[in-house]
């Protein structure tokens, strides 16, 4: 086995490729783009696509959620194909978490990003089409039922570790995906957690507000 080989360095080469994959900042760049300046100076200031949807922009706002999700698919589809059978779980569940980790801390702007919820959905989707199925239905509902989207997407990332860790059978091995759920739910509620405090207060702002 030759340096370029080892396991050591293709997770590693993972580390990186994913954090770096995950760290694009479409919202801003779109946003950009299109002439609304920067998405930080608007609203709560995040770089993700609720935010994007402050700035009256429905488009773009789509197209960050669809593109900050598909950086998450990526992450993990490209680490599954650059990895042998034996490092596959190991590896994808690794551009997982790092994927997630990009997006919410990018090297870029000074590690202030997103609050992860597109781009975990992508790499739940990636990992388990069925339990990424499960939580972007979860996130829903609950938007729609308590009309807060913060609400929603930490129901459906409370959720995810679960359904992962009965699918996959009752395993929390570094390689395998349950721990990854785990982590990319811990990150996503660490960068909530300021959401997580005005829910409690009555404070978060409603969908439309």
């Amino acid at each position: 086995m030759n340096f370029i080989e080892s396991p050591a360095t293709l997770i590693g080469a993972v580390v990186v490729f994913s954090y770096l994959l995950g760290s694009i900042p479409f919202g801003l760049v779109l946003t950009a783009l299109s002439g609304g300046g920067d998405i930080r100076r608007i609203g709560s200031g995040n770089i993700g696509a609720t935010n994007v949807l402050r700035s009256g922009r429905k488009d773009l706002a789509a197209a960050t959620l669809a593109l900050d999700a598909l950086k998450g698919v990526l992450a993990v589809l490209i680490a599954w194909v650059m990895c042998p059978p034996e490092l596959a779980d190991r590896a994808t569940a690794t551009a997982a978490i790092f994927a997630v980790i990009g997006h919410c801390f990018p090297v870029w702007l000074a590690f202030k990003g997103g609050k992860g919820v597109a781009t975990g959905l992508g790499v739940v989707l990636a990992m388990s089409p069925l339990a990424g199925l499960a939580c972007c239905l979860i996130w829903l509902l609950g938007a729609k039922i308590t009309r807060i989207s913060s609400a929603g997407a930490l129901l459906a990332f409370a959720a995810m570790p679960v359904i992962l860790f009965f699918q996959y059978g009752h395993s929390f091995t570094i390689s395998e995906k349950p721990l990854a759920g785990a982590l990319v739910s811990l990150v996503i509620f660490i960068r909530h957690r300021e959401n997580i405090a005005r829910l409690f207060s009555g404070r978060e702002p409603r969908i439309g507000q």
